[in-house]
């Protein structure tokens, strides 16, 4: 007598036919998936003065990739407005094809949601030298306020040092 073990090969089917609900998304996510994807896009200095640099090995203002861009998301599609640095001598209507293309893609992907306005302003154009010489970038800043209290802290000292010598001892 042989023994057959019948397994089962058929997978449940959810249905989600009688579940209700909604999906929805905040401004915030559609702006940061936009923010990220235009990070690397030749030419586009910065996005409303400043959530990012294409500046290689330092990130400016790096806590909010979503400053400088502004959406209305709908139910099913999105309008995006933004300003923008673009960098001297670079093609502007090039970057902003750019821009349109990855934007469109990206919150696509992401969301199946209808890119059906991207609107840019660059409100100034700037060269990569006179960008980077204007960029205070996080890393600057927060070496400027360690050198600064260490400063402070170091002038401490030695007026404590100082006080302690000039002052007699008593034997």
């Amino acid at each position: 007598m042989e023994n057959k073990t019948t397994m089962n090969t058929q997978t449940p089917q959810a249905t989600n036919t009688n579940v209700r609900g909604e999906l929805t998304y905040e401004d915030k996510v559609i702006q940061k998936i936009i923010g990220i994807a235009l990070e690397n896009i030749d030419g586009l200095l910065t996005v409303d003065g400043g959530f990012f640099s294409n500046i290689k090995d330092k990130i400016v203002n790096s806590d909010d990739v979503t400053a400088g861009i502004n959406t209305e998301v709908g139910k099913k599609q999105v309008a995006v407005d933004m300003d923008i640095v673009a960098e001297y001598g670079k093609d502007i209507e090039k970057i902003y094809d750019q821009m349109k293309e990855l934007i469109i893609e990206e919150v696509k992907k992401m969301t199946h949601l209808d890119v059906i306005e991207v609107n840019v302003n660059v409100v100034d154009i700037k060269s990569r030298a006179e960008y980077q010489d204007e960029s205070e970038t996080v890393q600057d800043k927060v070496s400027n306020a360690a050198d600064s209290t260490g400063k402070f802290a170091s002038r401490q000292t030695d007026k404590a040092r100082n006080a302690m010598e000039s002052e007699p001892r008593v034997e």
